[in-house]
């Protein structure tokens, strides 16, 4: 296409709205000029599903749940007065308790006030935290951020080393709606097991968000940790960044939580529109429809421009994979769908696999993701008119157009400034385009039945491990390879499990497992060791 008829295209297919400082181009995805009229019907279905989803409709029968993330910022909409209320008041909470912290008003036992907080959580009782604390954190923030998002030892020593002699004056933040959320509940261990070891008391110094009556909310309850916020069962997790779960970090980090809600809030009221060419997320879901024919059949690589915007592909992996990624639609049929999504920050991508996206296998689609402002310090001069700023927005240009040269499709992203409010309506964009995709394919994006089995799988892992340790103590001066362990335990279907047990027992000292190096590999015994 040259550029005159690229230019006419670019103009029919622009989306600008100045509200939220946003617009969206979608001209460089390969559909036809007929597409959006066929696939208006399918949309006009999509924006009926969700206008039943907002109004409280059961949308996770597996769960018998509504889904509720758009009330958190327009309680109105909320389908009855109670939970209008509840977000009102847990809002409020926030910023008093947030501003009581800052003040001075609730402190640890020996500093004048808490300086540092740990978020202790997984999946999006972090990923959305991190984006956001990233995004928007500056020097002058009221509290440094920390987070522990994994049951990884080494990675909790890190976290606990990063924090050092600080942990006084660190606020421990635990999430999880279940309070069962195992790699959630480890580290808590281990971080109140770091309090007492420095002579501290964890639960003075913890707050959790979860839901009411769960084993943390108990926990938390009985034990006089400082407060208690709730996660709702109609809040999942990888939509809960505008609840307690990313409201409360971002509070007492010092960012603008109302900007952040009020920029999600106005993309809400712009994406609620049903006329599809006027509605952003509905263009980002039929680009995503057109790019996949509708089976996931490309990835979708997310490149953002900005430094600060880093994380933002770590957070939509979760957002779009685990909403999309289905083996059924709604109706049972085997439908396997899904979009997998990577990416990384421009320019890093010029020297990474930019190459292999213009050239390589073309199954992939690209967001460009570009911010206006620079910064707020004056630019200097890299070259005579020429600022740092000014190439990164050249190689943003350069590589969309390298990659359109070589029939590569791509969506563009440009906000003005990043600020409380774009990130908001960042994340808002996201949320409702996925909800859109998933009635274009048929499939529910607001449950995860794969993530509980492998939940459920991981536990029986746990206990296997219990057996395989109880018959080593239990038959002391002897040893035994991995198959004979399996066979003696009836567990001869599980030989590899075993294995991965042993070896993995054998190379911490906690069990107290001695291995043995036999002929090859598979010859290995394994034996308690004897005090």
């Amino acid at each position: 296409m040259n550029g005159k008829k690229l230019w006419e295209r670019y103009k029919k297919y622009f989306y600008a709205n100045p509200s939220i400082g946003l617009t969206l181009d979608v001209s460089r995805m390969n559909f036809s000029e007929d597409y959006f009229t066929r696939m208006e019907p399918h949309m006009q279905n999509a924006y009926k599903a969700m206008e039943k989803l907002e109004a409280g409709a059961i949308a996770n029968p597996d769960e018998n749940r509504m889904v509720g993330h758009y009330w958190l910022r327009s309680p109105d909409r909320a389908p009855t007065p109670e939970i209008r209320q509840e977000i009102i008041n847990t809002l409020q909470a926030i910023k008093d308790f947030a501003f009581s912290i800052h003040a001075g008003k609730i402190y640890p036992r020996k500093r004048a006030r808490f300086t540092h907080f740990l978020n202790i959580g997984i999946g999006g009782s972090a990923l959305g935290p991190q984006f956001v604390a990233d995004a928007l954190g500056t020097k002058s923030d009221k509290m440094k951020p920390c987070f522990m998002d994994n049951t990884d030892p080494d990675g909790i020593d890190r976290v606990l080393a990063e924090i050092g002699n600080n942990l006084d004056d660190t606020l421990s933040i635990v999430i999880s709606k279940s309070g069962g959320t195992i790699e959630t509940r480890n580290g808590m261990l281990e971080v109140a097991a770091a309090y007492r070891k420095a002579g501290l008391s964890f639960e003075r110094h913890s707050v959790t968000i979860t839901g009411v009556g769960s084993n943390f909310d108990i926990i938390a309850k009985s034990g006089g940790w400082i407060a208690r916020f709730p996660m709702w069962n109609w809040i999942g997790g990888r939509t809960s960044v505008m609840s307690a779960v990313g409201l409360l970090p971002a509070a007492l980090q010092g960012l603008d939580v109302d900007g952040m809600l009020k920029g999600a809030a106005l993309c809400d009221s712009i994406t609620r529109g049903t006329e599809t060419l006027s509605n952003p997320s509905a263009l980002l879901a039929l680009a995503w429809y057109q790019a996949t024919r509708g089976q996931g059949v490309k990835d979708m690589v997310i490149i953002p421009y900005k430094d600060r915007l880093m994380l933002f592909p770590k957070y939509l992996q979760q957002l779009v994979m685990e909403s999309l990624g289905k083996e059924k639609d709604l109706n049972g049929k085997v439908v396997k769908q899904g979009i997998a999504v990577y990416g990384n920050k421009g320019t890093t991508d010029q020297h990474a696999y930019v190459q292999q996206l213009r050239e390589g296998l073309n199954n992939f689609f690209v967001t460009f993701i570009g911010v206006l402002h620079d910064h707020d310090l004056p630019s200097i001069e890299v070259e005579p008119g020429v600022t740092s700023g000014d190439y990164l927005s050249a190689y943003l240009q350069g590589t969309r157009n390298a990659l359109y040269e070589n029939d590569r499709e791509s969506v563009t992203i440009t906000i003005e400034r990043l600020d409380a409010q774009s990130i908001g309506a960042l994340i808002a964009l996201y949320e409702r385009a996925v909800g859109f995709y998933a009635s274009l394919v048929n499939v529910n994006a607001y449950h995860q039945p794969g993530v509980e089995a492998g939940k459920k799988m991981a536990s029986a892992v746990i206990a296997l491990q219990g057996k395989v340790l109880a018959f080593l103590r239990t038959n002391p001066g002897r040893s035994f390879t991995a198959e004979e362990l399996a066979e003696a335990i009836g567990a001869e279907d599980s030989v590899e499990l075993v294995f991965k047990i042993l070896e993995h027992a054998s190379a911490n000292k906690d069990h107290q497992v001695n291995k043995i190096q036999g002929k090859g590999v598979f010859g290995a015994r394994y034996a308690s060791v004897q005090d």
